[in-house]
């Protein structure tokens, strides 16, 4: 059985005979193993860049417009993408699924809202029209000048007050061109507008979205049911009378009588809303 012998003590080497062996510093080994790491990660990083920077018709020839993948070109730690002209690189064989925006269709405008109860005149239960497309309207008839009103795609009718009511009539004897003749005033309610007065002194106004010739009361509802503001109707030399109480609604023809409806972008019928101020029968 060996005999086991400790090991002599380090602190006095001079008294014992032993030295520790001095051909080679402590730790050598290691720092030799360190070394050799570190240079063999440079290699593979400058091996790396010098793939990346070589000319892509190098590494892809025969494809011209598509970026390869690292699989393909043989990359090394970092990849980079030749970007498109719009400057967003698309992998190639995918799809771009961004849709673009289709132009959007001209929607209805919303409708403004209603007015209040005024009077014995309610606005309809249905939605208002948005208001129609401004325009160039015809020009304004002077203050106090006489004009009668003709309906565009009826000429040979005119508005005609019968019984208190406005219809379109075609003028007969001379009481009825009288009665087809008004003097075109400034606004009751806005004077950059249309007042509507007879030859008895009566003024045309709206009335459960009715046109009629009635006295005024001078009431603020009559001044405002009595003004039509001019608009742009479309028609050449033609204009659109709109109520300055209900802007999106405009005197029209009906069955030959004059009333108030809804004119918009959806309206039907666009030229029942047009009229011509021309000069007067009477």
């Amino acid at each position: 059985m060996p005999e086991n012998k400790s090991r002599p003590s380090q602190e006095q080497p001079w008294e014992n005979g032993w030295a520790p062996d001095t051909s080679r510093a402590p730790g050598t080994r290691r720092l030799w193993l360190a070394g050799g790491l570190a240079v063999a990660t440079i290699v593979a990083c400058v091996t790396a860049i010098a793939l990346n920077d070589k000319p892509l018709e190098d590494t892809s020839k025969g494809r011209q417009g598509q970026t390869l993948s690292d699989d393909e070109t043989g990359g090394g730690l970092i990849s980079f993408a030749t970007p498109s002209a719009s400057g967003s690189a698309t992998p190639a064989g995918r799809k771009n699924t961004s849709a673009s925006p289709s132009p959007s269709g001209s929607a209805s405008p919303k409708s403004s809202s209603s007015p209040g109860a005024q009077g014995s005149s309610s606005p309809h239960t249905s939605a208002r029209p948005s208001a129609p497309p401004t325009g160039k309207p015809a020009d304004p008839a002077p203050s106090g000048d006489q004009r009668s009103v003709q309906a565009v795609n009826y000429p040979d009718r005119y508005w005609h007050v019968s019984d208190g009511l406005v219809k379109l009539d075609a003028p007969r004897g001379s009481e009825s061109r009288e009665d087809s003749t008004f003097t075109v005033v400034k606004g009751l309610s806005n004077s950059s507008c249309y007042t509507f007065a007879t030859h008895d002194g009566r003024y045309l106004r709206h009335r459960d979205f009715v046109l009629r010739a009635e006295r005024n009361d001078g009431s603020s509802l009559f001044k405002q049911d009595a003004t039509f503001c001019p608009g742009y109707s479309g028609a050449p030399g033609a204009v659109l009378l709109q109520s300055v109480n209900y802007p999106n609604y405009a005197l029209r023809h009906k069955n030959f009588q004059l009333r108030l409806d809804p004119w918009g972008y959806n309206t039907t019928n666009r030229a029942d809303f047009s009229f011509r101020l021309v000069s007067p029968l009477g």
